[in-house]
């Protein structure tokens, strides 16, 4: 077969190069989302009035989930396992420096009722999606729980 010069290299003629076959189909890998952004329906109101509302929580660890038992505020008011574990997941409020279980345990109510159905739903679910009908309509969609104003989703 004839051969000639290209580019300074030696190549076939009439013989397929790389060029001229396809990309190698790589199977993209999906992307594991560990942080969720939300949004509190009150805010955390800090020591000089500034009101917080916009957060980030991450995936929790089996870790995260049993280090709470061993504390002694636990031991004494196993309800306190939810200050604790919120302030190890919660890894952003606003311009709080740091989540600690102070910051938690002075949210008001509803923000922490909040707060633990976000956690629950990005850790057995993955997402903060929820499926609703309309009650006028019977119409299903789904919204986003993560929080925002009111008709956003």
């Amino acid at each position: 077969m004839a051969r000639s010069r290209i580019n300074g290299s030696l190549a076939d003629l009439g013989a397929p190069t790389d060029l001229d076959r396809p990309a190698p189909m790589v199977p993209e890998r999906p992307v594991l989302q560990t942080e969720f952004a939300f949004e509190l329906p009150r805010g955390f109101v800090d020591g000089e009035g500034v009101v917080h509302r916009s957060g980030t929580m991450r995936l929790a660890t089996a870790r995260d989930e049993l280090l709470p038992l061993y504390d002694a505020r636990v031991m004494e008011n196993a309800a306190f396992t939810t200050v604790i574990l919120l302030a190890r997941v919660i890894t952003s409020l606003g311009t709080v420096p740091s989540i600690t279980s102070n910051v938690v345990e002075n949210m008001f109510a509803s923000d922490v009722a909040f707060l633990q159905d976000f956690y629950r739903r990005i850790n057995t679910e993955g997402h903060t999606r929820a499926a609703v009908s309309c009650p006028s309509c019977s119409h299903r969609f789904a919204v986003d729980l993560s929080g925002g104003s009111l008709g956003e989703s």
